[in-house]
């Protein structure tokens, strides 16, 4: 695992994966499931992992947290950045904050929430984390109301954050005074589309942000690497063919919740078995079974010709 600091060219060399957590059937984190999914993720060329919401950290008991930064450092290769979360609320912020003390990892997420918080009050939160684990914070940026940008550049100016995830969904990303007043006040390369494929093109193209994230990237990597890379040189027809094969997991995911689709997703797809959701969710209901199954498995089958 990457213990080095985050820098902008990290960002970039990487579609940034937010896999789902594996867990067995009484809901214990499964070491070699997880294994076989970061193998999966590497193997298509993905350097850096993000575990937040995909993985359902929100729930995540923090009598089990230090176990799973143990299996995710050995279980990442040498030259994988990861990135686990904290949160959402202060007091799971500042007790993993202890946890990742000295773990070695250089940036966790600090999961958002709308309430009861106010922006002042996360700037507060991000920068206590930062001081009581010495590690930086990756900012999600999920809502208007969730922090300013005022308040998210003095964050960044000041070392408490490494980079900014960025995921308020707009009906047209190409209209988004946000997130423009963001990056003039931020080095676009920090700032991060946080959306999967669909918006990452215009964001990329239009307001020159570092990178994206992706959780369909867990069943096609080397296919989302493809779009990345495609972006980069400006190949904008070649990155929206690409783009656009990931569109139907992409819209199930949206009409039917992102967390639990891409669970269910992953296993359908064959690449590793997640197991039950941890609550508060619940299971994909079993009428979507079938078109998530053959969702994952187009996807699945266009990565195949990849290789």
């Amino acid at each position: 695992m990457q213990t080095s600091a985050i820098t902008a060219a990290d960002l970039a060399s990487s579609v940034i994966a937010v896999p789902p957590l594996c867990r067995g059937a009484d809901l214990s984190i499964d070491a070699g499931e997880n294994r076989k999914l970061i193998a999966h993720l590497e193997e298509g060329g993905v350097k850096t992992l993000l575990y937040g919401g995909n993985a359902n950290l929100y729930n995540i008991a923090v009598s089990e947290y230090a176990s799973l930064l143990g299996l995710l450092a050995e279980a990442a290769a040498a030259d994988t950045l990861v990135v686990p979360s904290v949160g959402p609320f202060y007091g799971n912020i500042l007790d993993q904050a202890a946890i990742l003390k000295g773990a070695g990892f250089p940036a966790a997420m600090v999961l958002p929430t709308l309430f009861p918080a106010k922006p002042a009050g996360v700037a507060t939160a991000v920068r206590h984390f930062a001081e009581r684990s010495g590690v930086q914070a990756v900012l999600y940026m999920k809502d208007e109301a969730y922090i300013t940008p005022e308040l998210a550049a003095g964050l960044v100016a000041d070392g408490a954050v490494a980079w900014i995830k960025y995921a308020v969904v707009r009906e047209d990303p190409a209209c988004d005074d946000l997130l423009r007043a963001l990056l003039e006040r931020v080095d676009p390369a920090l700032v991060v589309s946080g959306i999967g494929e669909q918006p990452a093109i215009t964001h990329l193209r239009d307001f020159g942000i570092g990178g994206f994230t992706s959780g369909c990237v867990c069943v096609a990597p080397s296919r989302s690497m493809e779009m990345l890379r495609a972006l980069q040189a400006g190949e904008i027809a070649g990155a929206e063919a690409v783009r656009s094969r990931f569109e139907a997991l992409e819209d199930l995911r949206n009409a039917h919740g992102p967390i639990p689709v891409l669970h269910a997703a992953v296993a359908l797809a064959g690449i590793a078995e997640t197991g039950p959701p941890l609550p508060l969710l619940a299971p994909l209901p079993e009428e979507l079974e079938a078109p998530v199954r053959e969702a994952a498995k187009a996807l699945a089958h266009f990565e195949k010709g990849a290789h």
